[in-house]
């Protein structure tokens, strides 16, 4: 295997076997088999039993078989959400290849780029990605003139899928997969160069699963998915609830009325959103129309959930909520039951099953309850490693005194006397003013009580005094009256000396990623120029 290794790193296996495995081609095929009628996948109104499903998920992994492909190997897939890329993501895995996810907003450059590293044998896409792989088609290492399949179009060197899975044959082959296997590889957000290529093992996937179950995910739930398929949010969500015997709705592009709408319609139990998605859902004048009795739980995860937001939920949206705060690469993962701890709302809350948290200073060392410093994980579910990148995996890990292997956050924040964790920055995006060290998220709690602003996020711009200083970039409500200067005194009534805000930019929004991230690195580029021309 090629990725670089945790394992390497630790000298030991990262799989506790004892607590069981189950190949994740197994649990599908058994939930196909348990209920053959059930609309399994609905996508733009169009739905899919699991008995028309598997037939072409089979002849997929038939596909790929027949392409001398198999463990060890790898696909990419570069497409909008559609029953194709399930299709394929699904026979992927029972073929035993390694799927590779990439994100339609790199540039042609990055994908090029990832698609190398990470030695993929065929790409699958959409007509939505063509303009950003026509570029480099033809060029790349590893890819054959006959490795591109098209889902939905009609072009000169694309095969089309329906011609390439249709004269395959519909037995069920699913590969001796075991547990250190490559599942898939997913690259994270990055603006130049090569993304880290996060490779997460089938035995990582399958304690999502165990996880999900915890939680109360089970046969008969109907998930709400509305973010892409290339991210790990979709896939933590989507991939559970088929292997537990429940039913996907997948929105390719989010809209508020028509999630509503759908969530109404469809009878969702279950759903998971990233926090912008929260807040522009209970934010639409419409929200209280929809009849949402049948929610369950409502998941939160990808980025910080204000604490207004988390209240606004609880009081206006059945179902529990719960906020779910780890990382793509796994190790760190803690889970806030919203609905059973109130007076915790600024909280991520304490880790969950099979999980341990601790907080570290710079030196390395373990801090008591309350200091502030790195928040470091382990648990059951870790990556294998960054694929070719030894030295990155290296990097990520920090080792207890007793050996164990525990991975390094890049956040800080602090345990309270419950073990419940609070988040307060992105170590690199700590603000330095005057040497103090300043928190982001503290500034940001006050801003956004103000009643006229709707977001906000705190970077540091350069001090000739301070050396650094806190700016606030604020998105306001219609119709505001406020000032910046009204909301800067405001704010710095409320702030202790050294956090004080140097000044309020009013914006008409705020950069995000696709999964609803504010791109802060973006925003200090951005800032720090204007400052120093």
């Amino acid at each position: 295997m090629s990725s670089a290794s945790i394992q390497n790193a630790e000298n030991s296996s990262p799989y506790d076997l004892e607590a069981g495995f189950v190949a994740y081609p197994l649990l599908f095929q058994q939930s196909a088999t348990e209920a053959p009628e059930l609309e399994v996948l609905q996508v733009e109104g169009a739905g899919v039993t699991w008995a028309e499903l598997i037939l072409d998920v089979n002849k997929v992994a038939n596909f790929l078989t027949s392409r001398g492909l198999g463990r060890g190997d790898k696909i990419a897939i570069l497409a909008r959400s559609s029953r194709e890329y399930v299709t394929v993501y699904l026979g992927g895995l029972q073929a035993g290849v390694c799927i590779v996810p990439l994100s339609g907003m790199a540039s042609s450059e990055q994908l090029a780029g990832m698609i190398e590293d990470s030695g993929s044998k065929l790409l699958f896409a959409s007509s939505s990605t063509l303009d950003l792989i026509e570029p480099f088609m033809g060029k790349l290492n590893g890819l054959a003139k006959d490795a591109y399949i098209a889902f939905d179009f009609d072009k000169e060197g694309w095969a089309s899928f329906k011609d390439v899975i249709e004269p395959m044959p519909t037995d069920v082959h699913v590969a001796d997969i075991q547990p250190e296997d490559a599942f898939n590889l997913i690259y994270s957000s990055g603006t130049t160069g090569v993304p880290k290529g996060i490779e997460q093992s089938h035995y990582m996937r399958y304690q999502h699963v165990l996880r999900f179950s915890q939680m109360g995910l089970e046969k008969g739930a109907t998930t709400m998915i509305a973010t892409a398929l290339y991210s790990n949010t979709t896939l933590v969500a989507m991939l559970p609830t088929l292997a537990l015997g429940g039913r996907v709705v997948l929105m390719p592009k989010f809209n508020v009325e028509e999630y509503l709408r759908l969530a109404e319609q469809e009878k969702a139990t279950h759903t998971m959103l990233v926090p912008v998605q929260y807040q522009r859902i209970l934010a639409y004048e419409k929200f209280d129309d929809y009849d949402l009795s049948h929610c369950q739980l409502k998941l939160s995860t990808s980025a910080p959930l204000r604490e207004h937001v988390k209240r606004d939920a609880l009081e206006r949206w059945p179902g529990k909520l719960i906020e779910v705060y780890g990382l793509t690469e796994g190790g760190i993962g803690t889970v806030l039951n919203a609905t059973e701890n109130p007076d915790k709302l600024a909280s991520v809350g304490q880790p969950g099953m099979g999980a341990e948290v601790l907080i570290i200073n710079e030196e390395g060392e373990v801090l008591p309850q309350g200091e502030i410093g790195e928040i470091v994980g382990r648990s059951d579910a870790m990556m294998t490693g960054y694929h070719n990148r030894q030295d990155l995996t290296d990097e990520m890990i920090w080792k207890h005194p007793d050996g164990r292997i525990f991975f390094r956050s890049g956040d800080m924040g602090r345990l309270d006397e419950d073990g419940f964790l609070y988040l307060l920055d992105r170590k690199k995006d700590m603000i330095l003013s005057g040497g103090f060290n300043i928190y982001a998220a503290d500034i940001e709690a006050e801003l956004i009580r103000h009643p006229e602003v709707t977001d906000v996020a705190v970077i540091a711009i350069p001090s000739e005094e301070w050396g650094e200083t806190p700016l606030g970039l604020v998105v306001l409500a219609p119709n505001a009256k406020s000032s910046e200067d009204d909301i800067q005194v405001w704010v710095n009534e409320r702030l202790g000396k050294t956090q004080r805000v140097s000044g309020i930019v009013t914006r008409d929004d705020l950069p995000r990623s696709t999964i609803g991230k504010i791109l802060k690195r973006e925003l200090r580029d951005e800032y720090i120029k204007q400052s120093v021309s």
